[in-house]
């Protein structure tokens, strides 16, 4: 008997967690995984575009090309090439033969508007990082402290339990005492269920991370917008008549009144303005899809934590709405499961519960301990 009693005791020691790193707090991440793919591609696309549009323009020259009059200078062609390109307006006629003017200064800027549009998609991540990210680090890391915690008081109270067993002349009096106990939910720790039940009556986190997805939406679809105008009205023309009859040249006569110039770096812009356009499109659904994701809980992570008796949100049905902070808890949870060293050993309790014949002597990780320790010689049935 000592040398069974010997095992179960190691067995129960094993099954104990080990005290958490101090590196846990350092490693929890506090964005999902498809708010960092969004933050990564909206961001650093315009700018890396933005960069490249750059080098080609520090590469190439000059970004715009004027067809002289033979009889200019060189200097007098530079100047018409300076001076086009610093008014970049536009000289035609309309059906009637009316002279209009039309700027295409948004071509000037379109480099600046990216850097804009990368400065914007940014924001959400901030509001993030500052209203949220501080308070949602301290719940994981108290909710994971806790988690871990209750499965490894499961294991002490077995442990607890075999001794008293050990220790007891009338076996039958210890497991009525036992059954008592469980009847009037003395093995319940109820500072972590309280604590998640309040967070389903808070709307802090879920409000910040609508709005998070609701100005990056915005942006998204403004940016396309604006692309599209871009295209509807200003990149569809690469050559247009430039004016330099202007100041002290108004006055002479062997200059003409139009200079038909062309745009250097137009394709470029096409190719840059349709690349960050249809990215952007195809991001759309993914940003509305996060946001969906709080329509409906996460049941698989709560139905393993059902094991531990300090734990029976979904038994008790309290789950409620899924807008509250609690379910945006549970969507952080499992992007940290790796720093929930008690998922994948409860995890494994509840595959084993599923396959034993028996299910009805498997209610917590307490009688699964119970099982394994060899105290099912004595344990009578649950009713």
């Amino acid at each position: 008997m000592s040398l069974s009693h010997t095992a179960a005791e190691y067995m129960l020691s094993d099954a104990l967690l080990p005290d958490p790193s101090s590196s846990r707090a350092k490693g929890l991440r506090l964005e999902l995984p498809s708010d960092r793919l969004l933050k990564f591609v909206t961001v650093g696309l315009p700018l890396l575009l933005v960069s490249l549009a750059f080098a080609r323009e520090f590469s190439a020259g000059s970004q715009i090309s004027c067809f002289s009059p033979t009889n200019f200078t060189g200097k007098q062609s530079a100047y018409t090439d300076t001076a086009c390109w610093d008014s970049l307006i536009h000289h035609g006629f309309d059906a009637e033969g009316r002279a209009v003017t039309k700027s295409l200064w948004a071509l000037k800027v379109f480099p600046y508007s990216l850097l804009v549009v990368a400065v914007l998609m940014y924001l959400p991540y901030l509001l993030w990082r500052y209203a949220a990210a501080p308070a949602l680090h301290c719940d994981l890391l108290f909710i994971i402290d806790e988690l871990d915690k209750s499965y490894n008081r499961s294991v002490r109270l077995v442990q607890h339990m075999k001794k008293v067993q050990q220790a007891s002349a009338e076996p039958e009096q210890f497991w009525e005492e036992y059954e008592r106990a469980r009847r009037e939910r003395y093995f319940e720790f109820p500072l972590l269920e309280r604590y998640l039940t309040c967070k389903q009556h808070a709307h802090a986190l879920v409000f910040i991370y609508i709005l998070r997805n609701l100005l990056l939406l915005l942006f998204l679809a403004a940016t396309c917008l604006y692309l599209v105008f871009l295209h509807l009205n200003i990149f569809f023309q690469d050559e247009f008549s430039c004016s330099i009859k202007t100041g002290l040249l108004q006055a002479e006569p062997h200059i003409p009144s139009l200079i038909p110039c062309k745009l250097v770096f137009y394709s470029v812009f096409q190719i840059i303005s349709l690349s960050v356009g249809s990215v952007y499109v195809l991001l759309i659904p993914v940003v509305i899809y996060n946001a969906l994701q709080l329509c409906q809980w996460d049941k698989g992570l709560l139905s393993v934590y059902e094991m531990l008796p300090a734990f029976d949100l979904l038994s008790r049905r309290m789950l409620t709405c899924p807008l509250n902070d609690l379910n945006v808890i549970l969507l952080f949870l499992r992007a940290n499961i790796s720093e929930l060293t008690s998922f994948s050993r409860l995890n494994a309790v509840s595959a084993l519960r599923e396959a034993t014949a028996n299910k009805e002597d498997i209610d917590t990780v307490i009688d699964f301990m119970t099982l394994l320790a060899g105290l099912e010689t004595t344990k009578p049935k649950h009713q």
